[in-house]
């Protein structure tokens, strides 16, 4: 069974494009270094909770949105060895100077799937 990487972070929305670039070459040395699949998602139907929700749960500013991304690798082994090799990367390390994100603010954890159901795309 496959692994997954979660992550929430803030981006201040005027900073989108660059994101999206960055996040596009990430996603190429990810693939690179096993990772089966990146998604990368900007709010668009996020409500704001009356005690908890996703801008709440990265402190968003009025000027931020809440991206959700999610790595699946092919197993937890997998995705350890793949991290490993990602932090090492010099591109990465190049990538991540120019990132618009207050890395204090995100959270991340890795996830053992209990579920899995896939359709074919359109």
């Amino acid at each position: 069974m496959s692994y997954i990487d979660g992550y929430v972070l803030p981006v201040p929305r005027d900073q989108k494009a660059l994101y999206t670039e960055i996040a596009r070459k990430a996603a190429a040395i990810y693939k690179e270094l096993g990772a089966l699949e990146l998604v990368e998602c900007w709010a668009d139907d996020v409500p704001h909770g009356k005690q908890t929700d996703f801008y709440r749960s990265v402190q968003a500013s009025e000027e931020e949105e809440v991206v959700l991304s999610w790595v699946i690798w092919p197993s937890r082994k997998a995705r350890d060895e793949g991290s490993a090799k990602i932090m090492a990367d010099p591109r990465m390390t190049e990538l991540m100077k120019d990132i618009p994100v207050d890395g204090k603010r995100m959270f991340w954890g890795g996830f053992e799937p209990i579920v899995e159901m896939r359709s074919a795309r359109p």
